[in-house]
């Protein structure tokens, strides 16, 4: 009897060993699935990424190599496909005028769908922030870029930088297409407004609009790795790589004929500075060097900038960058598909047909014409930048950074901005002596112009839509007819009309008269333009006005425009360039509460058959040389 009692105590002690061996085995399975080192902020970032590639599917390596447009996309896409990445197009909106709130809602919508899928990869999504949050309503649109570099200010640009981030992150996107370091070397060209200067020097100064964006490095951060300081800072992107500035005749997306110390002395050096100071991603042209499409270009891609210059961020396409590659395009997908691939191109904008995408990348990689490494090295770097953006620890936007949306703070910054970059082309004749800075106690003025009170206008392309709008209801700011109404004396009559009848403006004794005109608004190919005119009816309108009264011509446009055969008609004449939604800025410089400082950031043609005309060419015959800008001291006028 004892010995079968001790037998069964044996057998349950056996039982109970085995089952705790099982149980602590299970344990620790349970506690390795529940800590993964992808998970694990703890941990360095490049193992992070080696736990997670390793865990990858292929599939799901393809599905971070897609961006879809928003109207594209839904929670179950982004979980089903494991989608990388969604972006708003140009005007590409929740609804019209959607509120900063709504913004955050869509954007976590579709980050939920991401955080759904089977490991839990967050996506990132962008938006073209060029000059400010311009797709948003009620948001603050600083100066193009044109008009930054007229301010020589690099400060100043960092500083619009910071602010645009937190504009940004008020509607819950972390990812901005910006800057553009384009050396635009033809004002013909659409997108001139998006370069802030012909002179490569100037464009390398002006990338201390990074660092705005995404924060300072740190003193030991690895060259040429992407950087996003926190949560108050996005992604960045340099576009477009490279030469579209340079394109034959200034056609867009055309052709960029340069030998290769030309390519590198004149538009690569934005590039080699917006590696150095941590940009996160680059964006490549739709243009060609040379013939060979840069959508299909290996050798400037993989081996000169991930190569030579150690960029580790990721390449993504431009906006059916890839279709493009053929013409017509979309011609052949799987060509495209496999040129832009094994060029070095990591995220494809495509933004519409994913599966089509990940159908033909996926057969491509069966019958090896795209090696799994090149997909591997894509998806290592578009990881590189979320674990680096801290996306993994902070997936969700939240509502903590909505009071920054046209704050008053950033809306002053942008009336600096406005102030500085003004350039003065033309101030009184000698015998006159200077008309500006203009008396603010007058009788009576006149205030005309297509662009005087068309906040549209005033912004420019890229703005709440891709061509940006007229009008008044579109955005929230100042005209420059508010700037001036609100900076004269209160005893001042101010006169606005349009466009005038002459013999009123003879009839009605003005002491002087401002008149505000340029070209409408546009974006990239749509403002392309071989004769650079002002838009009607503003040279006859110029024309009423000045032959009847002393007049100062305010200039709202994206680039130099013809202007020659009116000079001798004006006596006083600025370049406003694109100012943005603070017209107020205009106002403060004219009435002397500020001086003008401005120069010009590109050389101002006499006529368009001189063009292209560069600073350093052997035939420089200017109306205004490059860096040209007279000066004024500012007053207490009353």
């Amino acid at each position: 009897m004892l010995r079968k009692t001790l037998s069964l105590l044996g057998l349950l002690l056996l039982c109970c060993l085995i089952s705790t061996v099982e149980a602590r085995a299970h344990a620790r399975a349970k506690s390795k699935a529940t800590h993964m080192k992808y998970k694990d902020e703890t941990e360095p970032i490049e193992e992070r990424i080696r736990d997670l590639m390793s865990q990858m599917t292929l599939a799901e390596k393809i599905g971070q190599m897609v961006q879809l447009d928003r109207t594209s996309a839904t929670r179950d896409i982004m979980r089903d496909y494991a989608i990388g990445s969604v972006l708003s197009g140009g005007g590409s909106v929740p609804k019209p005028q959607a509120t900063a709130e709504e913004w955050i809602d869509m954007v976590n919508d579709f980050q939920n769908g991401s955080l759904s899928s089977r490991l839990a990869i967050p996506m990132m999504y962008g938006i073209d922030a060029v000059h400010g949050n311009n797709n948003i309503y009620k948001a603050t649109v600083f100066p193009h870029n044109i008009a930054l570099g007229a301010t020589r200010d690099p400060d100043l640009v960092k500083r619009i930088g910071a602010a645009t981030a937190l504009e940004v992150r008020a509607t819950g996107i972390n990812y901005v297409f910006a800057p553009c370091v384009a050396v635009c070397r033809d004002p013909r060209w659409g997108r001139c407004f998006e370069s802030y200067s012909e002179d490569p020097s100037i464009v390398e100064q002006m990338t201390d609009i990074i660092p705005g964006l995404q924060g300072d490095l740190p003193a030991d951060w690895p060259k040429g790795a992407p950087y996003v300081a926190g949560k108050n800072k996005v992604a960045a992107c340099a576009k477009h790589f490279v030469g579209d500035g340079g394109t034959t005749e200034g056609i867009n997306e055309n052709n960029t004929v340069v030998d290769w110390n030309g390519l590198l002395n004149i538009h690569m050096k934005g590039y080699i500075q917006a590696v150095e100071k941590g940009v996160s991603t680059i964006m490549v042209s739709y243009s060609s060097w040379n013939s060979v499409k840069m959508h299909a270009n290996r050798k400037l891609i993989t081996d000169y900038l991930k190569n030579t210059l150690n960029f580790t961020g990721f390449v993504i396409s431009d906006w059916q960058g890839v279709d493009r590659i053929t013409n017509p395009p979309h011609a052949n997908f799987t060509y495209s598909v496999l040129s832009g691939v094994n060029a070095g191109i990591d995220m494809f904008m495509l933004p519409f047909n994913h599966s089509e995408f990940i159908d033909t990348l996926t057969g491509l990689i069966n019958n090896n014409f795209v090696p799994v490494s090149r997909i591997d090295d894509a998806v290592t770097r578009i990881l590189r930048v979320k674990f680096t953006m801290g996306l993994f620890e902070n997936p969700m936007a939240d509502k903590s950074f909505v009071p920054y949306l046209g704050s008053q703070a950033h809306r002053d910054l942008a009336r600096e901005a406005v102030r500085k970059s003004l350039v003065l082309l033309k101030n009184g004749e000698n015998a006159d002596g200077p008309m500006l800075p203009l008396p603010k106690y007058a009788p009576k003025i006149l205030v005309a112009g297509t662009h005087a009170n068309n906040l549209g206008y005033q912004c420019g392309g890229w703005t709440i839509t891709w061509q940006g709008l007229g009008g008044n209801n579109n955005s929230v700011g100042t005209t420059i007819l508010n700037g001036i109404t609100t900076a004269v004396d209160l005893a001042t009559e101010v006169v606005y009309d349009e466009d005038p009848d002459m013999d009123f403006v003879k009839s009605e004794n003005f002491s002087y008269a401002i008149v505000v005109i340029g070209e409408p608004p546009y974006a990239e190919t749509q403002g392309d333009s071989m004769n650079l005119t002002m838009a009607e009816p503003g040279p006859y309108t110029l024309t009423k006005v000045c032959a009847s009264v002393r007049c100062v011509v305010v200039l709202v446009s994206g680039r130099p425009v013809t202007f020659e055969p009116w000079m001798h008609q004006v006596d006083a004449l600025v370049a406003a360039w694109l100012p943005g939604t603070e017209g107020q800025g205009v106002a403060d410089v004219l009435f002397g509460d500020y001086g003008f400082t401005g120069k010009l950031p590109r050389t101002w043609f006499r006529t368009t058959d001189q063009l292209p005309m560069n600073v350093g060419d052997a035939k420089y015959d200017p109306l205004f040389p490059l860096g040209f800008g007279l000066t004024t001291e500012p007053v207490n006028a009353s």
